[in-house]
């Protein structure tokens, strides 16, 4: 293995924040729209339909540009992040692998990120690129970034169906970090074609050192 690229929402920041934001803008609970994101996710929807269930119509792309003009725009910081993200990023990069972080998340959210200067190589998203998981060409463009081959790179996710499956079937190797709605529900499901599984980044060198 020579490269690790890392999926963001949940693997690692935490997504409180993010879904909060839009349920106060919405006028609607809290609990109500993050209940509408695990309802939608676990039937293999996208999980901005949940926006779209609580307001029919609604052009997401043009609300999100009045919530920004608003001052209710997306906001990330230190607190966002996972306790094991920085010391765990450090210590895969010491140990000499390229550190790529790569999601699908808005050209904001990657700029957020690279304000933290987590010790990383490369941070990406899908808005930035222009294509989003699970399209194969998402994969394409992480394995340009990080430049290396399928085989020495791999993908770490929280979820199956955007993150394991099609890494895997572009031909990177694959890791599943059980936290998160979807880490937790599809921790148990043996069908899940990954190479690993996690419960913390700081968990990754001494399992990528093993012959």
């Amino acid at each position: 293995m020579e490269s690790i690229v890392f999926d963001v929402g949940e693997t690692l920041t935490r997504d409180d924040r993010y879904w909060g934001s839009w349920a106060d803008w919405l006028g609607v609970p809290r609990h109500t729209l993050s209940a509408l994101v695990g309802a939608v996710v676990a039937q293999g929807r996208d999980n901005a339909d949940a926006v779209r269930l609580v307001r029919p119509g609604i052009d997401i792309d043009a609300e999100r540009a009045a919530k920004e003009a608003a001052g209710a725009g997306e906001q990330l910081d230190e607190t966002d992040l996972y306790e094991d993200v920085r010391p765990g990023l450090a210590a895969l990069r010491d140990a000499g692998y390229g550190v790529h972080i790569a999601g699908n998340q808005t050209a904001r959210a990657g700029t957020l990120l690279r304000g933290l200067e987590l010790p990383a190589d490369s941070i990406s998203t899908s808005q930035e690129w222009g294509v989003a998981k699970p399209d194969p060409a998402f994969f394409a463009r992480a394995l340009q970034t990080a430049g290396t081959a399928p085989a020495q790179t791999l993908y770490v996710g929280d979820h199956p169906a955007n993150d394991i499956a099609p890494a895997r079937a572009a031909g990177l190797r694959t890791c599943l970090i059980r936290r998160g709605p979807w880490g937790h529900l599809w921790t148990g499901d043996a069908g899940i074609p990954a190479d690993y599984r996690v419960d913390s980044i700081l968990d990754l060198p001494d399992i990528l050192a093993r012959p």
